[in-house]
């Protein structure tokens, strides 16, 4: 696998500077808007420099950009300096191409991975992609610090990324669509850590986007899946993509009907895919001795959850984390969401303008019985 270019990064002040640029065409402004991290929970819409590409880079005119729970809990808990653009489930055209750059031309349309591993280090070699020293660098910014850039109208992508971080999508397939591929391969890295086995009942916690795709995929395994949500709208939505069964996780009942399901034992692997308190304290009540819990939702170090040491020894659960996506599963996650074996359209609840992008992080950060998937849309 390619490793990151060394150099140090432009400043925003410093992006507009020329580089070695093979075609950029005319329709790039030198301005563009972007939504801007000021810090302490504040974004405001700027009209800032478009970045400019330098050798092996690649500029993509950003179509859409789903909100990510990840880019919420940064901008809301305050856990990275401003100023920065965040957003990084990104989909558009590619609009300006660097020096040596083959693999791609002006007027493909892409999706982008802003982070790639190095393959060669310590935890390259065992898979472990997301500790990588190198996929921690972010490789795709719209200005400020890089930290996927995605909110904003145009987004420069490093060498790198360039080099194995980009999918070309297909002809018929829309960029919303499209912008599902990498929060799709962090779900199907997810499955494929903890190894469901035939006939296993797997619960999952929280129906919201990550949730319904984790039900998406699971569905097409064999095995039994029960979900939970607080939202009866979600719940309808996890029967209808291939729940079993599906329950308000305030019931007082759940542990017993999911017990009277599985013979008394539990579930077979549980997945939280939301953040709540008590919810990881949930995952392991309703599981089975020996049962896999795994964490997908507690990404951030001001979250804490506490578990009985015995549920964990005695009662020989893995309790186990999964972060971020795969270079391994890049190429499959890509080929379930353009080829419509995952239907990830039906989790879009509203598209907004990048104007409007304040109003959309707020109902992504307090969503109600309709909302689920928000996807911006910085050309509108």
């Amino acid at each position: 696998m390619p490793t990151a270019n060394s150099s140090v990064l432009p400043s925003i002040d410093s992006a507009s500077t020329a580089l070695a640029v093979v075609s950029s065409p005319a329709a790039v402004p030198e301005k563009m808007s972007a939504a801007v991290y000021k810090g302490a929970g504040r974004v405001e819409v700027d009209s800032i420099p478009v970045p400019a590409v330098g050798r092996g880079e690649v500029l993509i005119r950003v179509e859409s950009c789903g909100i990510c729970p990840t880019d919420l809990k940064k901008i809301s808990y305050d856990l990275l300096p401003a100023p920065r653009i965040f957003g990084h489930e990104t989909a558009g055209v590619i609009a300006a191409v660097g020096a040596g750059v083959g693999k791609y031309t002006i007027g493909d349309r892409v999706i982008v991975f802003h982070h790639i591993p190095c393959g060669d280090c310590f935890y390259c070699t065992r898979k472990l992609y997301a500790q990588c020293p190198v996929y921690k660098k972010v490789g795709v910014t719209a200005g400020y610090e890089p930290a996927g850039g995605g909110f904003s109208q145009y987004v420069r992508v490093m060498d790198w990324i360039v080099e194995g971080g980009i999918e070309k999508i297909p002809d018929g397939v829309s960029f919303d669509a499209a912008s599902f591929v990498e929060p799709v391969n962090t779900c199907v890295k997810a499955v494929e850590q903890i190894a469901p086995m035939a006939g296993d009942v797997v619960a999952i916690l929280g129906q919201g986007p990550i949730g319904l795709i984790f039900t998406m995929i699971l569905a097409r395994e064999n095995v039994t899946i029960l979900a939970t949500d607080t939202f009866e709208s979600r719940r309808q939505l996890a029967r209808e993509l291939g729940a079993q069964e599906s329950f308000d996780p305030r019931d007082e009942a759940l542990n017993q009907s999911i017990r009277k399901m599985t013979d008394g034992r539990g579930a077979d692997i549980v997945i939280v895919a939301a953040s709540a308190k008590g919810i990881v304290e949930q995952a392991v009540a309703i599981s089975r001795p020996g049962a896999k819990v795994l964490l997908f939702a507690q990404t951030s170090h001001q979250e804490r959850v506490e578990v009985s040491g015995a549920d964990i020894c005695v009662g020989e659960r893995i309790l186990c984390g999964s972060y971020s996506a795969s270079v391994d599963w890049q190429k499959k996650s890509a080929e379930l969401v353009f080829s419509g074996a995952l239907p990830v359209e039906k989790l879009i609840s509203h598209r907004v303008a990048l104007r409007d992008i304040r109003e959309g992080l707020e109902q992504a950060l307090h969503p109600g019985p309709e909302s689920l998937k928000i996807v911006v849309q910085p050309q509108r």
